[in-house]
């Protein structure tokens, strides 16, 4: 195996790994960041469900560890019990997530189906493509790096199923022109939008930075 070979493995390996480290650590931040409504993670999907006219969808806790998924077959919207029961920013957004896939479903988007499908072996896949590439690169370092490149080919197919929701534009839910104004449209600071004229036609745009301020009702740290 050649050394550029090896280098650009590594390369790979090193930057699936750092993804891999970065999401999980957003998601244990703002895990410890509490909704100031209060509202469960179960509490947002059936919220966002109404709100887009979705009444036979039904959201149920299912076990394991980030096993959040939308199942189109019994039109299922399954959180972990940690986002199922979960108050915190975290939760909500895992939870609006998967009912994101419950309103493509509902919009009957292609692929939605065959990615659902697909959930369980990618699931597995990314599990086990970390010890193919592990035990690739030792045998790459032997002189047979042909595990080490299905680790790698693995790792690419896994990555753009899990995330490739971008692959195919999704169905469009809502549209304004702005013809009549924005008295629809409630920004967090009216003051710094308003309506421009563009070549392809109005346009709703933040002209000037925001004095929004988001206010968080942070919990107090319990006491050792």
């Amino acid at each position: 195996m050649t050394p550029s070979i090896m280098i650009i493995s590594l390369i790979f390996l090193g930057i699936s790994m750092l993804v891999s480290l970065i999401l999980k650590g957003r998601l244990s931040s703002y895990s410890k960041v509490p909704l100031a409504n209060g509202m469960s993670g179960k509490d947002v999907a059936e919220k966002m469900l109404k709100e887009n006219g979705i009444y036979d969808v039904k959201v149920v806790s299912a076990e394991g560890f980030l096993s959040d998924h939308y199942n189109p077959v019994d039109k299922t919207v399954n959180l972990s019990p940690d986002v199922y029961n979960g108050t915190s920013v975290a939760s909500a957004a895992v939870a609006a997530h998967e009912c994101g896939h419950a309103v493509q479903h509902a919009a009957s988007y292609k692929w939605l189906m065959l990615r659902s499908k697909m959930v369980p072996t990618v699931q597995f896949s990314s599990t086990l493509v970390n010890w193919i590439l592990l035990i690739g690169v030792i045998m790459a370092v032997r002189g047979n790096p042909t595990l080490l490149l299905i680790g790698i080919i693995l790792m690419s197919i896994t990555t753009g199923v899990w995330s490739g929701d971008g692959a195919n534009d999704p169905p469009l839910l809502f549209s304004d022109d702005f013809a009549k104004g924005a008295d629809r449209w409630q920004p967090s600071d009216a003051d710094a939008w308003k309506i421009v004229q563009t070549q392809k036609g109005h346009a709703y745009s933040q002209f000037r930075q925001s004095k929004y301020s988001p206010q968080l009702n942070l919990m107090p740290a319990e006491e050792p």
